[in-house]
């Protein structure tokens, strides 16, 4: 323990508080300041001058220009991005035009069968936090129908409830009523 050089460490001093770069505003030091959402540089002579930038520069980088396609809102070549969010598509114009290419909704998608809670809503799918997939009604907040399988416009035999789910059984698929008094199940034959 003699051979370690105890003026390397100081208990009232952080390794990383010392960023020799100027302040391009005012000349001064810059310094690592803290807040609520994290560190971040700022300059010394705070007060007078307010420069700040975040600690870790998130750069976007050009991957590949999309000669073939062009912006829908100013005509320039595409190019495919990754950013601090990951690969995306967007306008080489950027800092005039900032189109980004979004999924387009599936035109295929299933129609699904009207809310049978408040019969004013449309049933619709939606997936948590977790990535799995729910169906609840389009009239959320005032009416607040989910289910957790896929709905089918079936009515109940026995309880007459206009909707029924569909469950992938290892054999076959079954409709059942979602209705908890109910629960009455139909096997499904392709």
């Amino acid at each position: 323990m003699s051979k370690i050089d105890h003026s390397l460490f100081s208990a009232n001093q952080h390794a990383l508080e010392k960023e020799y770069e100027v302040c391009p505003q005012c000349g001064s030091e810059l310094v690592i300041r803290n807040s609520k959402s994290g560190p971040f540089l700022g300059c010394a002579s705070y007060p007078k001058c307010d420069f700040i930038r975040s600690l870790v520069q998130h750069d976007t980088q050009q991957i590949k220009v999309l000669e073939d396609s062009p912006c829908p809102e100013c005509a320039n070549p595409l190019v495919v991005k990754n950013g601090r969010y990951g690969m995306f598509i967007g306008c080489t114009g950027y800092p005039e035009c900032h189109y980004i290419a979004h999924d387009e909704p599936k035109e295929n998608e299933d129609v699904l069968p009207a809310c049978p809670k408040c019969t004013k809503g449309q049933l619709v799918a939606r997936s948590n936090k977790f990535g799995k997939t729910f169906y609840s009604c389009n009239s959320y907040p005032s009416c607040k129908y989910t289910l957790n399988h896929k709905p089918i416009e079936h009515t109940c035999p026995q309880c007459q409830w206009p909707v029924m789910t569909q469950k992938k059984m290892a054999n076959s698929d079954v409709l059942q009523c979602p209705q908890k008094n109910c629960s009455h199940k139909l096997t499904v034959s392709d």
